[in-house]
């Protein structure tokens, strides 16, 4: 596999933590360039520093995905410095979770820019780059949540259904001009995004505790992420739970929505407070 990244640029949004940070450190092993853009400067550059003084080849830098103009301004300077830009992961997010009835305008406008109008503001700096080349993957993460609905996830089902229509209309598009483009679907993976989700009106240890059983190491999911891209995948599902929920989803849809909804009628009790008592939750 290392071939298929040797020696090609690589630009990760939201690679200082998580997956885009496992995603980083994978390439450089494989012998990538690899810029980190992260909306943390910090924290981009100090993983840039540890890749590096691993032997890779990486740079550290700041970038808010909602800001269109700097991803564009980034995009391009990456393309002159090494003549090329050969993979966009696209991997910066965020989660929010609750039931719609508690969730306000602030909500919505932050998961839809960061989700949403963050990879298409990704796509429109890099898919030009790339078919000027002649050459180029994007790689969108999007989620399970993106292709099956989730109770009190609705707000990131949107975000993340919305990145999967994207990416797979835009995979028909870019065939024909030699770009590559493939949508990340992860299950529950150990990233910590779980710890910096927002909550509204749900107890986030319940939650938690819920989904700590099918954590899969960050580090496994990488690599399938770019076994995925190496094979040209159009949707790359990671973690055999998703895969499972995928086809149930898929074969018998009413019957899947009618157990999501029984179950979750069972765990509204236990999974919602009775007021936004969690200090990192804010309704807005």
């Amino acid at each position: 596999m290392k071939k298929d990244f040797l020696g090609k640029t690589a630009l990760v949004t939201g690679g200082a933590s998580g997956i885009g940070r496992a995603l980083s450190q994978q390439m450089a092993r494989y012998g990538a360039r690899v810029v980190i853009a992260d909306i943390d400067e910090a924290a981009a550059i100090k993983t840039a520093e540890e890749i590096s003084d691993a032997g890779g080849d990486a740079r550290g830098v700041a970038l808010d995905v909602i800001d269109r103009a700097a991803f564009l301004k980034l995009a391009e300077e990456i393309a002159a410095e090494n003549g090329s830009l050969d993979f966009l992961f696209n991997n910066a997010g965020i989660g929010i979770t609750g039931e719609v009835r508690d969730l306000g305008e602030g909500a919505w406008n932050r998961v839809l820019d960061t989700n949403l109008r963050g990879v298409i503001h990704g796509v429109e700096a890099v898919y030009p780059i790339m078919v000027n080349q002649g050459s180029g993957h994007i790689a969108n993460t999007a989620c399970i949540a993106g292709l099956v609905p989730f109770p009190m996830t609705a707000a990131y089902c949107a975000s993340k259904h919305a990145v999967v229509a994207l990416s797979t209309a835009l995979r028909a598009e870019a065939a024909e001009l030699g770009v590559r483009v493939s949508v990340i679907c992860p299950g529950t993976v150990d990233t910590g995004l779980f710890e910096a989700i927002e909550y509204f009106r749900v107890d986030r240890e319940a939650v938690q505790k819920t989904i700590k059983p099918f954590l899969m190491p960050v580090e496994r999911c990488a690599e399938a992420i770019l076994r995925g891209v190496r094979r040209n995948k159009s949707v790359i599902i990671i973690t055999l739970h998703a895969r499972l929920v995928w086809w149930l989803y898929r074969l018998a849809p009413r019957t899947f929505l009618a157990m999501t909804a029984k179950g979750f009628r069972i765990a509204r009790g236990r999974l919602r407070t009775p007021n936004n008592s969690d200090a990192n939750s804010t309704v807005g």
